[in-house]
């Protein structure tokens, strides 16, 4: 995959699909939300419609219980009731008309004459007869002037409980209507009887018709239903609510994916500057296979003849000048064997070996360099054997390159700590000092081929360290501080039989 398929590819997985999943995810949240606010609107609606009608019909039946004590009065003449009858109506417009029916529910007298003579044939007023209980029509009734009207029928009974006279009051659905249109005029209701049939509409039959999401409530004091529609359009996503999440995803979403981005070119960076330093120590390591030997021959030649001529030439100051060649080409010797081990550090055969026994082989060495620097050594090793795969003169040449250099970092004396301990399935072998540390600049760069702070190194010794245990399938880890010491972790996988 190349590098614009890959950033696509990121884009696409960072930005693009969580922008469009959680703009969709939080849309719906919010068209839920919507949605239940609106049922519960309707659902307040429904409420106060029905505590409207609740209220109303109370007073009704207050009213025909009032007129039904008064009839009792006028048992023997009931036509004196037709004043009363039309006072009542007068003074109250939800009344299309109010009167007086005997037993078998013929009409006596009345406000006015709009009832029509077969209305003791209605299914209510004979509910009335048989139960002698208030009953209200299930449906809705027109008069002669087109008037719609919902009838309430109340029984008048005597000492025996015979019924004697129904009182009945005939409702305006009209004026029912215009007070439920006041309270909520854009909101679609309807009332249904207990046969699911459409009794007031409101003007909302069509609607009701056409299906969708009303909420139902039925009524305390009459078997009917009020039906109130969800507003389905004001619970619909609010756009400019889906607009800013989007925006939100997008900017919450490129900062991730800037972030990660980062993240990658820094793996990146040091991903090719480790790769760098391979390339340079493959460079080293092919320039040292292909001149070291070649080095070396000519060097032979001429230790040989500086031998010969130191030989012949006995004086003091020529004997000074031969001693100081033969540093030199001792020097000069020292470079090309470093370059041989790193350009072959694993030419020797790995052996498993008990680390420990590394350390007491070369502690009479460590302590007499010690000894020079008056530094004092302590060592910790476990008791149990700590074996590693490696080879004894590269580990020795590992371990005495680490303390020389902890040597030189305390002119003055210090410690020198020494210790051998296991981590799981690894052993690490710490090397501790009291020295002058390293600074944060400089400890980036040891590892690097060449680079040395010291006015005689090489910057080859740490180099070929690293080399050497990483060919023993290891690490090398050092952290230090200026004025406070250098810690050196090497770490190796423990050897399994």
């Amino acid at each position: 995959m190349n590098k614009h398929l890959l950033n696509l590819f990121l884009y696409s997985i960072i930005v693009v699909l969580p922008t469009l999943g959680g703009s969709y995810i939080f849309s719906q949240i919010e068209k839920e939300q919507n949605h239940l606010e609106q049922v519960q609107h309707a659902e307040w609606v429904a409420s106060i419609h029905k505590s409207h009608w609740d209220q109303f019909i109370s007073e009704t039946v207050t009213s025909l219980r009032t007129l039904s004590l008064t009839s009792e009065i006028y048992v023997n003449s009931p036509d004196k009731m037709a004043p009363l009858l039309r006072k009542a109506f007068q003074t109250d417009p939800r009344y299309s008309g109010l009167f007086l029916l005997n037993e078998e529910g013929r009409l006596i007298v009345g406000s006015n004459n709009l009832l029509d003579d077969n209305l003791y044939k209605h299914s209510y007023i004979q509910e009335v007869i048989r139960t002698k209980d208030i009953i209200i029509s299930a449906d809705v009734n027109t008069l002669k002037n087109n008037q719609k009207v919902i009838g309430l029928a109340s029984p008048v009974l005597d000492e025996h409980d015979h019924l004697t006279f129904i009182t009945l009051a005939l409702l305006r659905v009209d004026h029912l209507q215009n007070i439920m249109k006041i309270l909520t005029p854009d909101t679609p209701i309807v009332i249904l009887n207990q046969k699911d049939q459409v009794i007031i509409d409101f003007d909302s039959e069509q609607l009701f018709k056409q299906g969708g999401h009303w909420v139902s409530t039925p009524m305390n004091q009459l078997p009917w239903m009020i039906k109130v529609k969800v507003d389905e359009e004001a619970a619909r996503s609010n756009i400019p609510f889906l607009v800013g999440t989007i925006t939100v995803f997008f900017i919450l979403t490129h900062i991730i994916f800037l972030l990660v981005k980062y993240i990658l070119l820094k793996r990146q960076s040091i991903k090719e500057r480790k790769q760098n330093e391979a390339q340079k120590l493959e460079l080293v390591g092919t320039l040292a296979a292909g001149t070291a030997h070649e080095i070396r021959n000519p060097l032979t030649g001429i230790k040989g003849l500086v031998q010969l001529l130191s030989e012949k030439h006995k004086e003091e100051e020529d004997q000074f000048y031969f001693s100081v060649i033969n540093d030199e080409i001792k020097r000069i010797n020292q470079i090309v064997s470093e370059f041989l081990i790193l350009g072959k550090p694993t030419a020797m055969k790995n052996e498993p070996i008990d680390i420990r026994m590394i350390i007491y082989e070369l502690k009479p060495l460590i302590s007499s360099e010690a000894n020079l620097y008056n530094i004092m050594c302590q060592y910790t090793f476990p008791e149990e054997p700590v074996i590693v795969l490696c080879t004894k003169d590269q580990m020795k040449q590992v371990i005495l390159n680490l303390t020389r250099n902890a040597f030189e970092s305390m002119p003055t004396g210090g410690t020198l700590e020494i210790s051998i301990s296991k981590e799981g399935r690894k052993c690490v072998l710490t090397v501790l000092d009291s020295g002058v540390g390293i600074g944060k600049e400089e400890l980036e760069k040891i590892f690097h081929p060449f680079y040395t702070s010291k006015a005689s190194g090489t910057g080859l010794g740490l180099v070929i360290c690293k080399r050497i245990v990483q060919s023993f399938h290891g690490d090398i880890q050092i952290s230090s501080m200026e004025n406070k010491g250098t810690t050196v972790d090497v770490i190796f996988p423990l050897y399994k039989e």
